[in-house]
């Protein structure tokens, strides 16, 4: 049996109660942490764009639009809210994965189970969002194993994201195993994404996960309505691994205690509003900044020590890096962030947008940058440790190193830091925000417990 009719399976036949205490309680965390970075994306460029075009597009109102005035088509409402949660990068992560499962999760799963014509309850929404979540990052896991993600190309979150929203959408339109296997197919015959749009500073990063759950819910329309798509989409002489990757994945880890290893359990929430492999720099120059009197005008050099993936997707070309053009730059910067770290003692979401990377006392901190690799660093798979190192005008030196990164597994945010986090997104929006904070908060954390999700839904639009 291919790959995808396991979890075609899997999807069909899991419920709630087989899902592990502790993947219940951080899934909780994961919805209070989407809506919260969504909402923190109203306005930004890109999702501001898209936004304006589906009013323009009108349709049925089936789905709220997080911020809008009005709800649209499932896909359309879907594609927009998964581009407001990804516009910050802000949104959660799997580390050894690479790639933001929550977006292609929990997205799809809210505006189908608000187009839907009875009650979704919150231990529905739960169960699927733990489904897509666990298969994303077991498709990335998979992939080429040895290799760092970064060089092959891809942007893992689209790429995958289409068959993980089909799935997802089609666990919430009570889909069987063989409808959802021909989702699967169908959703695999759109599957794209690359990862061009990092080193040129592209807004179609912040677009790609929206695509992708757009198409998969269309997926999963469309299999509910009788298309069939192709059932061997994974190991299939033509299926994605073939096509994508030459062959080369990892079936143990695709498919090996499936419903039993979930990778949902080590999904991080993000401390800081960009790329997960800026966070142990940060760190390091964060517990520089605590230690060491930083002076700007002491400091002669700042040298910044990565592993060589960390190094080629988040400190090339320097030039940008360090100058960033724009806020997608700087997202993806590991001098900004240290410099922004060192300068202001914090890294926040008013540190990465326009007016930041114009800011001239920053950009004179990021002059002194220069970066460098060290192979003992390096990981195919995850965040890689960094090294901070401050050079002082009298030959002095303080260097910080850190191997595991705040909000990582081994040591996550805790409920009461979620909620801190939503609360400062909701503040970054501003009059966009919803009215009745507070009781969206009260809300997920009862989620399994709701009889119906619909009404913390619509507290968003």
């Amino acid at each position: 049996m291919d790959a995808a009719e396991r979890f075609a399976h899997h999807f069909a036949s899991t419920r709630f109660e087989d899902l592990p205490p502790a993947l219940v309680e951080f899934t909780r965390q994961q919805v209070l942490d989407l809506l919260g970075v969504a909402v923190a994306g109203i306005g930004q460029p890109g999702p501001k764009q898209l936004a304006e075009l589906v009013t323009e597009w009108g349709g049925r109102g089936e789905s709220s639009v997080i911020g809008g005035a009005r709800k649209a088509p499932a896909p359309d409402a879907a594609q927009v809210n998964a581009t407001l949660a990804h516009a910050r990068d802000y949104d959660d992560v799997h580390e050894r994965a690479v790639m933001h499962p929550g977006i292609v999760s929990i997205v799809p799963a809210l505006a189908l189970a608000e187009r839907a014509a009875t009650a979704f309850s919150g231990r529905d929404l739960i169960t699927a969002v733990a489904l897509g979540t666990d298969m994303i990052c077991r498709l990335g896991l998979a992939t080429r194993p040895g290799v760092s993600p970064i060089q092959t190309g891809w942007h893992f979150t689209t790429l995958y994201g289409y068959p993980t929203a089909a799935l997802t959408a089609g666990r919430v339109l009570g889909l069987d195993a063989q409808h959802l296997t021909h989702a699967f197919g169908i959703a695999y015959h759109q599957c794209s994404g690359n990862g061009q749009c990092v080193t040129d500073g592209a807004l179609t990063k912040r677009l790609g996960p929206g695509m992708a759950v757009r198409g998969g819910v269309v997926a999963a329309l469309l299999s509910q309505k009788g298309v069939t798509g192709a059932r061997q989409s994974l190991e299939g002489e033509q299926g994605l691994f073939k096509v994508y990757h030459r062959g080369e994945y990892d079936r143990d880890a695709l498919t090996d205690g499936l419903g039993i290893r979930w990778e949902g359990l080590n999904v991080t929430l993000k401390p800081y509003p960009c790329c997960r492999g800026v966070h142990a720099s940060i760190d390091a120059a964060l517990a520089l900044r605590h230690h060491v009197p930083v002076d700007a005008l002491r400091l002669r050099e700042i040298v910044i020590t990565t592993g060589a993936a960390n190094h080629k997707l988040l400190c090339t070309p320097f030039d940008a890096k360090v100058r960033p053009r724009n806020p997608v730059d700087a997202q993806f910067s590991i001098p900004w962030g240290v410099v922004t770290a060192l300068r202001h003692g914090r890294v926040g979401m008013e540190h990465f947008g326009a007016a930041a990377v114009a800011d001239e006392a920053t950009l004179a901190l990021a002059a002194k940058v220069r970066t460098e690799v060290d192979a003992t660093l390096s990981s195919a798979r995850g965040v890689e440790p960094a090294r901070v190192t401050l050079v002082f005008a009298d030959g002095t030196q303080a260097s910080e190193r850190v191997d595991l990164a705040a909000g990582s597994p081994g040591q996550p945010l805790s409920w009461a830091q979620c909620v801190d986090k939503f609360t400062d997104c909701l503040g970054v929006a501003g009059a966009a925000a919803p009215a009745r904070a507070g009781e969206a908060v009260a809300l997920v954390a009862e989620l399994e417990r709701l009889p119906d999700v619909r009404p913390l839904i619509e507290l968003f639009a």
